[in-house]
């Protein structure tokens, strides 16, 4: 019997059991569709993450405090803090263009009525520019606003329509309270959505000055934001840096430096890692699925061999052989898997679309994990129908006859 016979025999059986036959697809579908929906849903926030940090630029060197471990804890004692004085010692590099100095805290907005929880962000004048951000209204503060520690703040576009859009006020010039301290809003930045994983727009930014000795009454700073000349230099700023840092923590070229020196180039890296791994791991709870639709599948091809045991019985009787009868029953097996696969890749696709356009998540579908649903409903078939085909080949064409 050749392919298109028995391709043609197992297609009319599974027209004479169409519900059966949908109900075994349903678990394939279920399971092509979760595989797509879900590698498209960490595909798209990889490539939304990868999008905003390449923004920032490529020539961007961010100084953050280092994990200290327990038994350098001693050693690293005054050394592992930044302070204003280390960002002015940082500015004296030659191949530096601007430093950004940043203290960050959580905060309680208020405004009349409104009220919002948010980020405050203490940085100075250079800011804007080194992180490429921009302005939607108004202006940023200057550097005399920070020398003088003005009660000064710029809005993210979050905060902005979180406190205003219930008025007919565009916010510039409005008094608001950062932690019960008033401050004059000056300026909205441009929405810039998610950048690694936080939301740049749910943040407010005042003078570092102000924050620092006003609002926080701190000493030390979150981070240090180093913009070299050039992306090739990078390499060169980065050991200037650390050599800064060296001499104005004492720090001898023996010792650890317990500052984390992280470039753009390193962060990409990192978050591109992080995507690949969320999207593998997605992909393989997806997978699960696909094989509990298999076992449906092999369960019902086992059913459909019992019913038909006085049909196989009587195709060897007029010569079928044992290929033929386990060619037939794998095709079967392989059809019922591809209907699913295939209904699974557009249903999988809608729903891909549908969370794109309806919700904050970013998707994105390729070919590939499409092509990889195919092939994979196409196994399944093949792994889970082996043993209900090989069952029905083994049958003893006597025993079968007698079969009722």
């Amino acid at each position: 019997m050749s392919f298109f016979d028995s391709l043609q025999l197992s297609l009319r059986s599974l027209k004479g059991n169409k519900l059966r036959s949908f109900l075994t697809t349903l678990g394939i579908m279920i399971g092509v569709a979760a595989v797509i929906t879900l590698v498209s849903l960490g595909q798209g926030t990889s490539s939304r993450i990868t999008a905003s940090i390449e923004s920032l630029g490529s020539n961007l060197l961010i100084v953050t405090p280092g994990m200290v471990p327990s038994e350098q804890r001693e050693l690293a004692e005054g050394r592992n803090h930044l302070t204003l004085d280390d960002a002015a010692a940082l500015e004296e590099i030659d191949i530096v263009n601007a430093v950004a100095p940043q203290v960050r805290r959580q905060g309680q907005i208020l405004w009349r009525s409104e009220n919002w929880t948010t980020v405050i962000e203490g940085t100075t004048s250079e800011y804007i520019d080194v992180r490429n951000s921009a302005i939607e209204e108004g202006r940023f503060f200057n550097r005399l606003d920070v020398r003088r520690q003005q009660n000064v703040v710029v809005l993210g576009a979050t905060v902005a329509e979180k406190l205003f859009a219930s008025y007919e006020n565009e916010g510039i010039g409005q008094v608001i309270e950062i932690n019960q301290t008033p401050f004059t809003v000056i300026g909205i930045l441009e929405e810039e959505g998610n950048q690694g994983y936080a939301n740049q727009d749910d943040r407010v930014i005042i003078p570092i000055t102000t924050a620092m000795d006003r609002l926080f009454h701190i000493q030390e700073m979150n981070a240090v934001f180093v913009s070299a000349s050039s992306s090739e230099v990078m390499e060169q700023a980065h050991r200037e840096v650390e050599q800064v840092l060296r001499v104005q923590k004492n720090v001898p070229p023996t010792e650890p430096i317990f500052f984390q020196i992280s470039s753009q180039s390193q962060i990409l890296n990192a978050a591109e890692e992080i995507g690949r791994l969320m999207t593998g791991l997605l992909a393989g709870i997806a997978a699960i699925s696909l094989f509990v639709g298999g076992i449906g599948i092999m369960n019902i091809m086992l059913v459909s061999v019992t019913e038909r045991t006085r049909e196989i019985g009587v195709r060897k009787a007029i010569g079928a052989t044992k290929g033929a009868i386990l060619q037939q029953f794998i095709i079967e097996s392989v059809t019922l898997s591809l209907l699913g696969g295939i209904m699974g890749i557009v249903f999988g696709l809608a729903v891909a679309q549908i969370v794109d356009y309806f919700t904050p998540l970013a998707t994105m579908v390729t070919l590939r994990p499409i092509l990889y649903a195919f092939f994979f409903s196409f196994f399944v078939g093949i792994l889970f129908g082996v043993y209900p085909a090989s069952k029905a080949a083994q049958l003893n064409p006597i025993e079968a006859l007698r079969h009722q």
